[in-house]
């Protein structure tokens, strides 16, 4: 067996959450690779909403494994708090869950250095989401990091030392906290360690490779998008990890010809949160009402959310990074009343038109785009692709044609039941 891999193809709050949920039933575990509690994956079913920050959103379903990998960066707070709002609606999350123990653990003093380090960029900012994500993989890559299985090897002895590093880079920036708010947040934190310990701490790496051993199928899900891949993103405004397909390999420890299918799912239109380039931007009442329509506001943050057209240049380079299979076209129905519907095919820099996506996209982009009709219809209740009116059909073929890969899924509305599979030609 190998493991199929669902991830973002934009900038992050594509939708994953939702897809992983309508097809995790055809799985027998899945995987959270990467990533941190800044990623608000939005689910909705029978009447109710769910937002998961760090577990993974194929709990719902029907007793899969759910397994958060190595590549994850966990806050204990945070997920105490998202662990018992599941458990009040019923979720018995200790009998699915399973967490690595080579997590890195998101200290108190992280969250503090990720808002120091923000003020101290002044107008550079990269808007991060205060979470602490960036210090806590800064930590990992220069081996001062804390992981979770240390809790059960001179933790207190590992703590305080990080700590140590940690206060001291405060205080460089003045940003030192009183001694009060830092024992309060502390005191939090340990309770959650030990909230955290009643879980099954396992190897991950030898848990997925032993299902795919014994037959079983994994998916593994990915957090933000591809335009904020560490390396291949839009550089600096990125998050801290590798947000590709690749990254399942080393944020679960599968090798590469271990992968299967790529789901890559992006937004009929495209949108952004935090500051960064972003070439499709609109500024008019035409991205406001995407905004209004789409409700694009972070699912933890609440952060209003950056809208322009699809941009079929970035896509492409995102559908190559990735080797995706099969996409899946996410929030079709927020264009159902839409004249006509734009997107970017190519990008104008002075005088040069080109589909490459360039080395930094900060630079001064002209927009080339291909205006298409809109199809004017409500597409919220329909069954079945059969009903998708004519104009919508044409617009799918076009992407189809100019990405070079087939759309198997749309969906048109953040119920679980709005979730159209085409037929595969």
């Amino acid at each position: 067996m190998k493991v199929d891999v669902l991830l973002g193809l934009q900038w992050g709050d594509e939708g994953k959450g939702k897809v992983v949920d309508v097809l995790t039933p055809r799985y027998d575990a899945v995987a959270r690779f990467q990533g941190g509690p800044n990623a608000g994956h939005t689910l909705e079913f029978e009447g109710k909403k769910y937002v998961l920050r760090s577990i993974p959103s194929g709990i719902f379903q029907h007793g899969q494994i759910n397994i958060i990998g190595n590549g994850v960066v966990l806050d204990p707070v945070l997920f105490k708090q998202e662990a018992e709002e599941l458990e009040k609606s019923g979720v018995d999350l200790r009998s699915i869950l399973r967490i690595s123990k080579k997590v890195h653990l998101i200290t108190p003093t992280h969250r503090l250095l990720d808002a120091a380090n923000e003020k101290a960029k002044g107008g550079k900012k990269i808007g991060t989401t205060g979470k602490g994500i960036g210090p806590t993989y800064t930590d990992k890559i220069s081996r001062n990091g804390l992981r979770l299985g240390d809790a059960f090897h001179n933790f207190d002895e590992k703590y305080n030392a990080l700590k140590a590093m940690h206060m001291a880079r405060l205080a460089s920036l003045d940003s030192t906290p009183e001694a009060e708010q830092l024992a309060t947040l502390e005191d939090t934190w340990m309770d959650a360690i030990e909230y955290l310990k009643g879980f099954d701490i396992v190897d991950s790496e030898f848990l997925i490779n032993g299902l795919l051993k014994e037959g079983k199928s994994v998916l593994c899900e990915g957090a933000q998008g591809t335009l904020l891949d560490i390396d291949f993103g839009s550089y600096p405004f990125v998050t801290s990890s590798n947000t590709i397909s690749s990254g399942a390999c080393s944020g679960l420890g599968v090798a590469p010809n271990k992968i299967g299918e790529v789901f890559g799912i992006f937004k009929a239109y495209c949108t952004r949160v935090g500051s960064g380039p972003f070439p499709t931007e609109l500024f008019d009442a035409t991205g406001k009402r995407i905004r209004d329509l789409g409700h694009e506001y972070g699912a933890v943050t609440g952060r209003e959310r950056r809208c322009g057209w699809i941009d079929l240049v970035a896509l492409k380079y995102t559908i190559m990074l990735n080797g995706v299979t099969q996409l899946i076209m996410m929030k079709s129905d927020v264009l159902d009343g839409f004249d006509e519907i734009k997107a970017c095919t190519a990008y104008k820099i002075g005088d040069t038109v080109t589909t490459q996506f360039p080395y930094s996209i900060e630079e001064d982009i002209e927009p080339v785009y291909t205006t298409l009709p809109g199809w004017k219809t409500d597409m919220t209740g329909m069954q079945s692709e059969d009903e998708f009116p004519t104009e919508f059909k044409n617009y799918i073929e076009f992407l189809e044609k100019e990405l070079e890969t087939p759309i198997t899924i749309v969906s048109i509305g953040p119920d679980r039941k709005q979730t159209i599979e085409r037929t595969k030609k």
